[in-house]
């Protein structure tokens, strides 16, 4: 089987939404972040996939893991997903390959969303940064 390697970013707003982004020519929206390039570490990879395709800098506030889902819009490969919880400067705008940029609800049920963010994401969110 075919893998990608990303380093994905989990980013939220005083709503307590989630920020998601959808590339060109696709349905899904995820995390934003993206492949690693060779010899960059995940960490460095969130840093600058946040910079091309939001155009904000961001800090890291969290490292949850490394987790494997299937891919949102690549058929018979399996995503490895480097998470990191990260804090923006300033607010997010489109560039680069994204098509638009969408904060959702965390219990949306109307937005194509990827499996990371259903499987890893989500309940991540609402076990350790929403306060019940």
């Amino acid at each position: 089987m075919k893998v990608i390697t990303v380093a994905a970013g989990i980013v939220m707003n005083e709503q307590q939404q989630l920020l998601l982004v959808r590339k060109k020519n696709t349905s899904c929206f995820m995390q934003v972040g993206g492949k690693l390039e060779v010899n960059e570490l995940p960490e460095q990879s969130i840093l600058r996939e946040i910079e091309e395709e939001i155009g904000c800098q961001a800090k890291i506030q969290h490292y949850l893991g490394r987790f494997e889902t299937q891919t949102a819009n690549e058929p018979d490969h399996l995503l490895i997903s480097y998470v990191y919880h990260v804090q923006l400067d300033q607010a997010p705008v489109v560039q680069a390959e994204i098509a638009e940029i969408k904060w959702v609800d965390l219990d949306d049920a109307e937005t194509q969303l990827a499996p990371l963010t259903t499987e890893v994401v989500m309940p991540w969110v609402k076990q350790y940064l929403i306060a019940v």
